[in-house]
């Protein structure tokens, strides 16, 4: 696709990762992104700077609309025929509704994850989509980068080619250290929230996702605990849980924004998944770009196979390591603006974005009892 036979698409929300992600992605796509013609924010004044930096890094200056304004606000913006879709970047209880105008207006949507506060919300808003807009062929897409991130991808698929055989049991330990000085608590949605987990349900769907793109089997039952362990981080900051997945395996889920320090964070975190054959770690670190000269985030994916003779006598391991770049969400835009022009490769379903909040829901209010996923689905 190329930005000359498309219209343009606008982006819905002026906060930090429409600025530090959504952007710089727009950017590096290039070509094969349409225009940014215009950019959306509450305030005038947050627009304006969105705009300004938009036009620096795009060479390109998108128009500004704002609630404050009736000549351009965002239902002004939404009437415009040069603009085919839109990319929703808004706090979390505002998506749903904003999605569902950009879809009446006639606009196809790349919305944040998640795909709205709740499960019983989000499979309202599928069943809403899939009633009255996709026939009308109209492409919705949840923009979850963890999905599209080509390390999650290629250890998925290393274990679908059964390079550690059949998966008897997994781990995936995530603890961030939070504090009051950071960026994204000082976000005023983020620091009193709105919506059921804080920063669980905000940051933790990012690893229910990259289970659901490893795992070569649904998950399907869940039981845990969730805990507040630093005030200002409610309702909650810590979730540890056991899944077990529709083909037996079972694991563990730990998710906390609770550590003491960041020392905490490095310890002991990352995805583990051991098989009949052998076992799979994908670890985030970084590396050097000799070209820029500045240090850039990669998914480390590190393949142990154990080998066995004609007996059954363990032989010598064998390591393969893959390093993929970080590079999420230019692939999900990628992925969307594709998927308008007819070229849908199923990245970004709302459905399974729905089951990563599934899982941060059970987790949530379990309590130690054993949860459903697939009835909290269906049933909502």
């Amino acid at each position: 696709m190329s930005a000359s036979n498309t219209a343009g698409t606008a982006i819905l929300g002026a906060g930090i990762f429409a600025k530090e992600a959504h952007l710089p992605a727009l950017q590096t796509l290039g070509p094969l992104a349409p225009k940014l013609r215009a950019v959306y924010s509450r305030s005038e004044k947050t627009a304006r700077e969105f705009a300004a930096q938009a036009t620096t890094l795009l060479n390109a200056t998108p128009d500004v609309y704002f609630d404050e304004n009736p000549s351009f606000n965002l239902d002004t913006l939404l009437a415009r025929p040069d603009i085919s879709s839109v990319i929703v970047v808004l706090p979390i209880t505002q998506q749903p509704s904003i999605i569902l105008k950009a879809l009446a207006a006639g606009k196809h949507v790349l919305s944040e994850k998640p795909v709205a506060p709740d499960v019983a919300s989000g499979a309202k808003l599928i069943a809403q989509y899939e009633a009255e807009y996709k026939p009308k062929g109209l492409v919705w897409r949840v923009a979850e980068n963890f999905e599209a991130e080509p390390g999650y991808i290629a250890a998925g698929r290393a274990i679908a080619a059964g390079k550690i055989g059949k998966v008897a049991f997994f781990s995936s330990r995530t603890v961030n250290f939070m504090g009051k000085d950071s960026k994204w608590y000082n976000t005023p949605w983020r620091t009193v929230p709105d919506y059921q987990g804080g920063f669980l349900l905000d940051g933790g769907v990012h690893s229910a996702a990259a289970l659901r793109v490893i795992l070569p089997s649904a998950m399907t039952y869940l039981s845990g605990f969730a805990s507040l362990n630093k005030e200002w981080l409610a309702p909650h900051d810590t979730i540890n849980t056991i899944i077990k997945n529709a083909d037996g395996s079972h694991g563990i889920y730990e998710l906390s924004f609770a550590a003491p320090s960041p020392s905490r964070t490095s310890a002991g975190g990352g995805l583990v998944f051991t098989g009949a054959d052998g076992w799979l770690q994908v670890q985030q670190t970084q590396v050097r770009d000799l070209i820029h000269n500045v240090e850039k985030p990669i998914l480390r994916v590190t393949i142990k196979s154990a080998t066995r003779d004609a007996n059954g006598v363990l032989g010598p391991e064998q390591e393969e390591v893959i390093d993929e770049p970080m590079r999420g969400v230019e692939l999900e835009q990628a992925s969307f603006f594709a998927a308008i022009d007819g070229k849908d490769d199923g990245l970004g379903s709302p459905l399974g974005a729905l089951k990563d909040v599934a899982v941060i829901q059970a987790a949530l209010t379990s309590g130690g009892e054993l949860i459903d996923l697939e009835k909290l689905i269906s049933q909502s």
